[in-house]
């Protein structure tokens, strides 16, 4: 298979991970589609990037594809130098478990729980994790810690979804339209938690959008149409969450 690639270059910083030729094909009957097509990509410690696509551009599927939770149809994808290609489940397992924080459009908390709860959950199966009362604080919700779901809005709800997924100390955080469920106001709190958590702690982030605006947040936006790189842009000065209008 033919294919035009863009690699991405960043000079400076440790090389988490390393994607070569990556290319992933969901079959259906004898239908193929084509999601990746021969990615070449490294991420950075510590750095914000920010995954710019229309639907099906290919965004959510490498985003999976680096949080272990889908295996690609070729090529390489190295975490640290350990290979996550040819990695087993419990290998992939343990990756996501202790390694990995993952945020999703959907908050997925367990209602009957509080918000200190929700969060709680995963310190108990963290190597070392932060108390919950210290994530929930860095989201900015520590008076909120004993409010279940139900009497959160949408933007608390996401920031406890957050503070759960960085409760465990992960080197990586994994974000799919964060804000896609969320008004401007309520997601720029959503994007403060995010950028603040980047900073604090130094987890190399990526955030999945559709939204152009939130890509001025970012120290590198990775532009994808039709499973490509297509263009990648480097911000010089990074926004502040603040200041970003949609």
């Amino acid at each position: 298979m033919s294919h035009s690639t863009v690699k991405v270059v960043l000079n400076g910083g440790n090389s988490v991970f390393k994607i070569t030729d990556l290319t992933k094909v969901y079959k259906a009957g004898e239908v193929e589609v084509c999601a990746l097509r021969g990615i070449d990509l490294e991420l950075y410690s510590a750095e914000l990037v920010v995954l710019l696509g229309a639907s099906g551009s290919g965004k959510s599927t490498l985003l999976n594809i680096l949080g272990g939770l889908d295996h690609p149809s070729n090529g390489q994808v190295s975490y640290y130098g350990n290979d996550l290609t040819h990695a087993s489940d419990q290998v992939l397992t343990d990756y996501r478990r202790y390694y990995v924080g993952f945020v999703f459009q959907f908050y997925n908390l367990i209602p009957s729980l509080t918000a200190l709860e929700n969060v709680a959950i995963v310190t108990e199966i963290a190597r070392e994790p932060m108390a919950a009362e210290e994530a929930l604080e860095l989201v900015d919700l520590r008076d909120r810690q004993n409010h279940f779901p139900s009497e959160l809005s949408g933007g608390e709800q996401q920031r406890v979804a957050i503070a759960r997924a960085i409760a465990k100390r992960p080197k990586v955080l994994l974000c799919d339209e964060p804000t896609g469920a969320l008004d401007s106001k309520t997601g720029v709190l959503v994007l403060e938690a995010i950028e603040c958590i980047n900073r604090e702690l130094s987890t190399t982030t990526a955030v999945i959008t559709h939204n152009a605006s939130i890509a001025n947040m970012a120290n590198r936006v990775i532009h994808l149409s039709d499973g490509r790189i297509s263009r990648v842009d480097q911000n010089e000065v990074k926004c502040d969450p603040r200041d970003i209008e949609w």
